[in-house]
């Protein structure tokens, strides 16, 4: 599978990506996954052979690249594409913050873990799904 994931302008693609995974699939309210930052955010997508298939935004401000929405189309989970967004996204808030921080889903801590992020504070529900804040170094 040859897949390319560069920093994109086309947020209408990475909304679409976002409406299917977020909101179609696990019933996130539309008023709750679309908000103000996508203007001010850094955006990258993933495109194969068969289009867009999977997204991350980056949202940098005082020293913390926030990495939000991240997410690939399901029938794609578990190939890796997941940490390649995750990288590509560390080494674009590289120089540009001395910190990432990231709300990661409870089951995907580990995944998380596995790419140097630490989770820390107490559980909170983001829109009906339990989450916990992780943080890594630059």
């Amino acid at each position: 599978m040859s897949v390319t994931i560069a920093l994109t302008d086309d947020i209408a693609t990475c909304r679409h990506l976002r409406r299917v995974v977020f909101i179609e699939e696990q019933g996130v309210p539309e008023a709750d996954e679309l908000d103000d930052l996508d203007p001010l955010s850094l955006h990258l997508l993933a495109i194969d052979a068969s289009g867009p298939i999977g997204t991350a935004r980056i949202y940098i401000a005082d020293g913390i690249a926030k990495i939000g929405r991240v997410c690939v189309l399901k029938h794609l989970r578990g190939t890796g594409l997941g940490a390649a967004l995750i990288r590509k996204a560390l080494d674009v808030a590289q120089g540009k913050a001395a910190r990432a921080k990231l709300g990661a889903q409870l089951h995907a801590l580990g995944f998380y873990e596995s790419l140097g992020f630490t989770a820390f504070g107490p559980i909170y529900d983001d829109a009906g799904i339990e989450h916990r804040d992780m943080v890594r170094d630059l």
